[in-house]
């Protein structure tokens, strides 16, 4: 299974590459993970909502841009659908059942996605309905991914 994450904006903070990198290598027996960064939009100090509505538009286009055509997408949208970790399991091991083995997650920068990208997705996944950075939400992403395939393969996952 190849799995893909594309995000708007480069990880700065040192301890969630760090983060980031060990999830990444725990994977690699399970599927071939790729993350994509597009670049993030640069905003005036107070934006007004045209502004951001015009800069939602170009990170999507550069998004929708790195994403395959035949990949199943999920976005990750604070008003998407939330599951348990047994959950997003399960809706990985039915994706590859049903022939899908191409997946995609797509997270959205400072100020959200684009209509374009919301329509775009197979499906919205929210992680919660508290706010956290998108850079934060990369490592999430990874370590639950990593989470879904040990729940799947009926092996233990502990701290």
């Amino acid at each position: 299974m190849r799995i893909s994450i594309v995000a708007v904006g480069k990880i700065k903070e040192r301890y969630l590459t760090e983060g980031i990198n060990e999830f990444t290598k725990r994977l690699a027996p399970f599927c071939r993970l790729e993350i994509s960064e597009v670049a993030e939009e640069r905003m005036p100090e107070n934006p007004s909502a045209a502004e951001k509505a015009k800069t939602l538009v170009r990170e999507g286009e550069r998004i929708l841009k790195a994403v395959r055509p035949d990949s199943y997408r999920f976005v990750l949208d604070v008003d998407g659908c939330q599951l348990a970790s047994e959950g997003l399991a399960a809706k990985l091991d039915k994706l590859a059942v049903d022939g899908k083995s191409d997946i995609t997650f797509i997270i959205g920068g400072a100020f959200g996605l684009s209509p374009d990208v919301r329509a775009a997705a197979n499906e919205r996944l929210s992680f919660s309905k508290l706010t956290f950075t998108h850079q934060m939400i990369r490592l999430l992403l990874v370590e639950q991914v990593y989470r879904a395939f040990k729940i799947s393969r009926g092996e233990p996952y502990h701290w």
